[in-house]
This record gives structure tokens, C-alpha cells and sequence, in this order.
């Protein structure tokens, strides 16, 4: 078997519940079996979905900045409750609790890793970005 390098940036990588690691074409496959690893060059909020909310029900996430600075936002839990705000620079992560609603906001462009159970996960548009409620599967 030979060994090859793997572009973070432009696959996905899948680990799976028997040990196994492969890396693919990145898809929005939720449904997958396993943990995803997803790494990106983030240069606008465009990249990393500034105007919605995420959640991850069935696993925690972790997020790490690789490279830049970058802003996680943790939504609020409950009434008079505040948004909680992680800052976050080069070679630091944060672990984002399961089914905790969470956004990132971009200091500067940044390198970011992510790994998470992707089954489950879900999108909601931010109050702030459009009046309304929206709720759909990740793209």
C-alpha cells in the first residue's frame, strides 16, 4: 500500500468507528458514518457561513485557528442569557459542547481545522442576517 499526501484543504476526511481513515472530494454528506475532519482557508464570513447559526447534536466540535485570528460565538441559552465570545488566534482551539448553537466571525483570514460527528448537523439563519426563522441541513 503506498502513502500519499493528503490536501486539507480540498478534501474531506473521514474516521470511522472501526479506525479506518479515508479522504475524499469534499461533499455535505451528513449522513456519513464517523467523525469528519474539515480544514479551510477562510478569506470572507462567506467561508465559514457568518450569517447563520450551526449545531452539531450527536457530537462536540472541536475548532482550531490554525492560522489568523478568528471569533467563535456560543448563542444564548436562555432569556436575559448574553451570546458567550471565544477568541481564538493561531494554534488555538476551543471545544464546542453537543448541541450547542455556535458561529464564527473572522478577525482576520484565517486557517481553520474542525472535527466533528457531521450526522445530524444543522444550519439556522442568524436573526441579525434576515428577519425570520430558517433552519435547514449544512451545505
Amino acid at each position: 500500500m503506498s502513502v500519499t499526501p493528503i490536501d486539507l484543504f480540498a478534501s474531506s476526511v473521514h474516521l470511522d468507528q472501526e479506525g479506518r481513515i479515508r479522504a475524499g472530494r469534499r461533499t455535505a454528506d451528513l449522513d456519513g458514518d464517523g467523525w469528519r475532519l474539515t480544514a479551510l482557508h477562510a478569506k470572507t464570513g462567506g467561508d465559514v457561513h457568518v450569517g447563520h447559526w450551526e449545531v452539531h447534536p450527536e457530537a462536540e466540535e472541536i475548532v482550531s485557528c490554525l492560522v489568523g485570528k478568528i471569533r467563535l460565538f456560543l448563542r444564548r441559552e436562555g432569556p436575559g442569557e448574553q451570546e458567550e465570545e471565544v477568541r481564538l488566534t493561531a494554534g488555538t482551539a476551543v471545544i464546542v459542547p453537543r448541541g450547542r448553537w455556535h458561529r464564527i466571525e473572522l478577525d482576520i483570514p484565517s486557517d481553520i481545522l474542525a472535527v466533528t460527528l457531521p450526522r445530524g448537523s444543522r444550519l439556522e439563519r442568524r436573526a441579525e442576517a434576515r428577519a425570520g426563522w430558517s433552519a435547514g441541513p449544512l451545505a
